[in-house]
């Protein structure tokens, strides 16, 4: 990454760069909350988290980009090792625990950026905030990236900071989210803010995130998160013993994640955009989801596999 941005410095390269692995075409275009967006296809949060390689990412073609998870103070994240590989299955699975180097760092690095890609402001709170003070945590990090990123993203669902999704409980959900579009009010132009949720919440759950996302005004949701579970991995259980805890992505979500796409779209009666996350790797992938009811998508485990090539191709095939 850090080559691949020093390489988008230089005119000429970037020109190939760019060249090699961008794609458009009118067809492609899509508009959400008065944003056109050039592609449907986007960078999941947890990549770059510091917003430290927008540059080089805009040469590779994506539509757009989601930086973060962003908490308001820096923190280390879990030990290492904390990212592990299941090739057999073209999955990962990593208890990061929200490595970042805090949502001011990310806010000065935005306001100097080279280039025009549209940015998704991914925020969360910091490991050693309890959850009765989560609100302000989000509340300093959505007013640390107001002015920088074209929307946001309210991470209530990652695994791998603990209480974190016991905050997708009805109560505590809506106290966030309300305060959040509060304060969203009182700016000069109000920013589309989403909610991303976990794979693993049951229907009366996914139901009760469909009415407080109504009830709050909330512009949209990021279907999935990683997962909890293991069910029907290749890899051997001794190996997925010997990684332990973390969160679980790539094809072995994809089929979840588009159940819970279709429960959000058919019981919100389409009025939700969604913006679909998990096990896309393929146009076909992204098809899936895009027909049960999503209005984007963003790739990261396919990223890993498929290399930079994933949005060309996506984009292709989807045209």
């Amino acid at each position: 990454m850090q080559a691949l941005s020093m390489a988008c410095n230089i005119g000429i390269l970037r020109y190939f760069i760019k060249k090699t692995f961008c794609y458009a075409h009118p067809s492609l275009e899509r508009t959400l909350w008065g944003i056109r967006f050039p592609n449907p296809v986007g960078l999941a949060a947890g990549f770059d988290k510091d917003a430290k390689y927008t540059h080089g990412l805009s040469c590779l073609g994506f539509g757009f980009v989601e930086i973060g998870t962003v908490t308001p103070l820096p923190q280390p994240g879990n030990p290492s090792p904390r990212l592990f590989r299941l090739p057999t299955d073209k999955a990962l699975i990593n208890r990061m625990g929200f490595n970042n180097e805090g949502s001011k760092k990310a806010a000065i690095r935005l306001q100097h950026r080279k280039d025009t890609l549209i940015i998704g402001g991914n925020i969360g709170k910091n490991k050693i905030t309890p959850n009765e003070d989560a609100i302000l945590d989000y509340e300093k990090a959505f007013l640390d990236l107001y002015d920088v990123v074209d929307y946001f993203v309210v991470n209530v669902s990652s695994p791998n900071t603990p209480g974190l999704r016991e905050l997708q409980d009805k109560e505590p959900l809506t106290r966030i989210l309300t305060h959040l579009q509060s304060l969203n009010q009182k700016g000069n132009k109000p920013k589309p803010i989403l909610l991303k949720i976990a794979p693993d919440l049951s229907d009366e759950q996914l139901k009760d995130i469909v009415s407080i996302v109504q009830d709050t005004g909330l512009d949209g949701i990021v279907a999935t998160n990683t997962t909890i579970g293991r069910d029907g991995l290749q890899t051997s259980s001794e190996r997925i013993q010997e990684i332990g805890a973390g969160g679980l992505s790539g094809k072995p979500l994809k089929h979840r994640a588009t159940e819970v796409i279709r429960f959000i779209h058919t019981h919100s009666n389409g009025t939700i955009p969604i913006i679909a996350a998990g096990g896309v790797f393929t146009a076909a992938d992204a098809q899936e989801k895009l027909a049960a009811g999503a209005s984007l998508v963003q790739v990261y485990t396919g990223f890993i596999y498929e290399g930079p090539g994933i949005v060309k191709n996506i984009c292709k095939g989807l045209l």
